[in-house]
């Protein structure tokens, strides 16, 4: 996991988009292990991905819409 002081995070819902993850993390599963660690991500919001957590660009075959 990543050490030092704890850094801003920023989660920005993306127009019809998927969530930009800006800031350093940890992405983990739901057992508790580290899926990734990075400092900009951005996470599925339709709910089609075939990668989720994180997007693979399926709301734009879906036709997925929200602010």
């Amino acid at each position: 996991t990543m050490t030092g002081s704890p850094s801003k995070i920023t989660i920005t819902s993306l127009t019809d988009g998927p969530y930009e993850v800006v800031g350093e993390v940890d992405i983990l599963a739901a057992d508790g292990t580290l899926v990734k660690e990075t400092s900009k991500s951005y996470l599925c919001r339709c709910g089609h991905s075939a990668k989720k957590p994180f997007c693979d660009g399926a709301h734009k075959r879906e036709g997925f819409t929200a602010p």
